[in-house]
């Protein structure tokens, strides 16, 4: 019932048109990717790697979380250094999987990623991709994210968990007005749960008013993409800026 009023009242106060329902809201049904050679891999690996040793911090993502893990040269895709910057020391495990969506990430959560841990923190930056091809609604968002966390929850209740709004884009009009929508429901939801802490950092990759499409590595590809992932710089700015929150939250646990 919670999660129903939340949604409710928060896009009736946004103003969003609720589309036609499904029967079934994938974007809140567990959905694995395990016929996915790479992705089933990595799974496996990430298990391992969780239960190898001490673990404080966790950040459970899509590509724009796994780009950490990614090295250059060139300079705009060399990663590395920033997560050893941030989190080197800090016993955290990068949990980002290329082309999750929420309905994937609550997959994971329930087969084993948040089974056997008592991290500090859990960062949480999921979404984007029920934005792209999948189109899925401002409200089945929502609801996929809410799932997220409450699944963290569950398995985790001592964790405190940052909750990252989506990172703005340049795919589509749908994309861009949907973010917006999403970003400022979970604002105003979470302001009021204990243990979860929403941040918006999409305004570090505005420059006067627009996108800076300096800060993302997908127009630098051949061919050029819409703007969706950050750069190793976007990377740092996005690291630096989530830094005074993050570091309070662990220094009280």
């Amino acid at each position: 019932m919670r999660r129903a009023a939340f949604l409710l009242v928060a896009l009736l106060a946004l103003g969003a048109a609720s589309p036609e329902r499904s029967p079934v809201v994938l974007a809140l049904t567990p959905i694995s990717r395990l016929d996915l050679l790479w992705w089933r891999a990595r799974f496996v690996a990430k298990d391992k790697e969780l239960h190898a040793g001490r673990v404080d911090l966790v950040f459970y993502g899509d590509s724009i979380t796994a780009d950490y893990e990614r090295a250059g040269p060139p300079a705009w895709q060399d990663f590395r250094p920033v997560w050893q910057h941030y989190y080197g020391s800090r016993h955290a495990v990068n949990l980002g999987f290329k082309g999750d969506t929420t309905a994937n990430l609550l997959w994971r959560i329930e087969h084993g990623e948040a089974a056997g841990i008592a991290p500090r923190v859990a960062v949480v930056l999921i979404g984007a991709n029920n934005l792209g091809r999948l189109h899925w609604s401002a409200e089945d968002t929502l609801a996929g994210i809410d799932a997220d966390i409450a699944a963290l929850h569950a398995r985790l209740p001592h964790t405190a968990i940052l909750l990252l709004g989506i990172l703005p884009s340049e795919r589509s009009t749908f994309a861009t007005r949907t973010t917006a929508i999403v970003n400022q429901a979970l604002a105003m939801h979470y302001a009021h749960v204990p243990g979860v802490t929403f941040l918006d950092i999409g305004g570090v990759f505005v420059k006067e008013g627009k996108l800076d499409r300096t800060l993302f590595l997908d127009p630098l590809l051949t061919p050029p993409e819409a703007p969706l992932h950050p750069t190793a710089e976007g990377q740092a700015r996005m690291a630096a800026a989530i830094e005074p929150t993050l570091s309070a939250l662990l220094n009280t646990r």
